[in-house]
């Protein structure tokens, strides 16, 4: 996330537009950041596995050409499909933290550079973006479903944050996880790993159970990303990706009808 934090910055100083916020300008720099982001992320990935940057191909679709750039290799068609659909879910989601927060560098008339870096800075927290980062480190702790209940005492037992569950305005199941988890179905189904599957479903089934809370979009997309053979510190730089989309919409809609988002408190002490 530090990476891309700093493409974003790096592509705002570069570019000769970057303090014009007239909307047809603001249109231009949100299409960049969204064909420029995937390429940053994929190189990113391929430098920590010391390999080169992978030029992208005009025959291959987003979402193809975002695996072939961080793979080397033209993805199958379930994988494309299933990481098109995160993607998808992931682009705008109403008010949630990180948008907010480019909302709030907007009103001051800001650039719609900084607003974004802004944004990516508040998505890289565990309770917001990070989270489906900790689903994977979770994963990876219990090791598999039979593990499940013993290692859920403990964390329970020391009332610890289990990521992937709980939102702040689905209190009864993100709409977004039937489709996200039909699409980690067919990975699972395409690379022959019912290990991840019964491990999802039983840290699923015995945490709804113990606590009433639902899983959230993270939950099935950390899975989702790792079959795909993404990185664990890749899965938030997917999200900055998707999420560009809507921080951008969001930061021209602030533009349009603008008032400095400016707060009051109330004072309670000596």
């Amino acid at each position: 996330m530090d990476v891309v934090r700093t493409a974003v910055s790096v592509l705002g100083a570069r570019d000769a537009e970057a303090s014009d916020s007239s909307p047809e300008a603001d249109l231009r720099k949100s299409v960049r950041l969204f064909a420029a982001l995937p390429a940053a992320i994929a190189y990113d990935q391929r430098r920590r596995w010391g390999g080169d940057p992978i030029e992208p191909r005009e025959d291959l679709d987003y979402s193809r050409n975002f695996l072939w750039m961080t793979f080397g290799e033209e993805p199958d068609e379930v994988v494309a499909r299933a990481f098109d659909v995160s993607m998808i879910l992931y682009a705008e989601h109403s008010f949630n933290a990180s948008t907010f927060t480019a909302r709030v560098i907007t009103s001051t008339l800001s650039d719609l550079y900084s607003a974004v870096v802004g944004a990516i800075g508040a998505l890289k927290g565990p309770l917001h973006g990070g989270a489906n980062e900790a689903v994977l480190h979770i994963f990876d702790e219990i090791g598999s479903a039979e593990n499940v209940s013993a290692w859920l005492d403990t964390a329970l037992a020391e009332k610890r944050k289990i990521m992937g569950f709980g939102h702040r305005v689905y209190k009864r199941g993100d709409s977004r996880v039937p489709t996200m988890k039909a699409a980690l179905d067919t990975l699972v189904a395409h690379y022959d790993r019912p290990d991840v599957a019964a491990l999802y479903d039983a840290l699923e089934s015995e945490f709804v159970a113990r606590k009433g809370i639902y899983p959230n979009l993270d939950y099935p997309s950390g899975p989702a990303y790792s079959l795909i053979g993404f990185d664990t510190l890749t899965f938030t730089p997917l999200f900055v990706a998707a999420r560009v989309v809507g921080w951008t919409s969001h930061i021209m809609e602030q533009q349009a009808s603008n008032a400095l988002i400016r707060p009051l408190s109330a004072y309670n002490g000596p």
